[in-house]
């Protein structure tokens, strides 16, 4: 898995990377009551806002981690918003995507890089 400073996390799956948000960032927002998903085909570029998710405490954009196409949304959100808190890195997903650029991802910050940028 990639992290990014903004607290998200890429994982290749299959040919496309998997996007959700990290369980620090799920546990800042507090119990997750709502999520927007982007449209499947959706192009999106880098620091694109393409989810909006709401808590209980406030409302956040996540925005696009790279350019690319937007291939899956994961619909369950929609319906159980709560799963975000639940299983941030696994179940909770937000989308998957095909990289424009496969390079961007060199920016990215390891597992271990990213727990020593939290702590």
């Amino acid at each position: 898995m990639k992290f990014t400073e903004e607290h998200e996390w890429l994982r290749e799956e299959d040919g496309e990377m998997v996007v959700g948000i990290t369980i620090h960032a799920a546990e800042q927002l507090g119990d997750v009551v709502f999520v927007e998903l982007p449209a499947e085909g959706t192009v999106i570029s880098k620091d694109d806002e393409v989810v909006v998710i709401e808590s209980v405490k406030a409302a956040s954009d996540i925005l696009a981690p790279v350019d690319g196409e937007i291939t899956e949304v994961n619909s369950a959100l929609t319906d159980n918003p709560g799963m975000v808190n639940e299983d941030p890195q696994g179940e909770a997903w937000f989308f998957k995507m095909k990289i424009s650029d496969p390079s961007q991802l060199d920016e990215f910050m390891t597992e271990a890089a990213y727990q020593k940028f939290i702590g």
